[in-house]
């Protein structure tokens, strides 16, 4: 999937932007779920566009209104709140799955490198300073992992061998 624009709020309405920053445009791979999701999407959106004829609002977006026209961010992060709430999940905000994405890709073990380009963060150092919060499972995971070193680990030479 390409990255190419942004839409930024300014006074009010939206505006497509280049990203704000050079990494900003990228490239990431998707899981053939998400692609399986977006492909019905498209067909949903296609019958939709095919009963409006030339009524539907062509604005090159994959979610839209049943016009076509572009959704607004506070109707996003609504009908997102609505879904939460019907799911009995905690309360999270929209732009809160960025963090929750970015926090569960560390915790996984997925390459900082890796999770900082997928999210276009200018630095490695940036994204791991905003995501990456210990959780104490991933504590207790690294504290197993280096104990369990020990049957490989064989003595560092002594300072006063070399």
């Amino acid at each position: 999937m390409a990255i190419v624009r942004a839409l930024v709020p300014i006074d009010g309405r939206l505006v497509e932007t280049e990203p704000k920053t050079k990494r900003g445009r990228r490239l990431i791979a998707l899981d053939g779920e998400t692609v399986t999701v977006l492909r019905r999407q498209a067909a949903s959106q296609l019958a939709e566009q095919q009963m409006l004829g030339d009524d539907w609002i062509d604005g090159g977006r994959v979610f839209t209104a049943p016009s076509g026209a572009q959704l607004q961010p506070e109707r996003k992060s609504a009908m997102f709140a609505r879904l939460v709430h019907a799911a009995a999940l905690p309360s999270i905000p929209l732009h809160g799955l960025r963090h929750t994405y970015a926090s569960l890709a560390l915790a996984k073990g997925v390459n900082p490198v890796i999770v900082s380009r997928r999210l276009g963060d200018t630095t490695v150092a940036f994204t791991l300073d905003t995501y990456s919060h210990v959780l104490p499972q991933v504590d207790a995971e690294a504290a197993e992992l280096i104990a369990g070193y020990d049957a490989a680990w064989t003595s560092p030479p002594h300072p006063a061998s070399r």
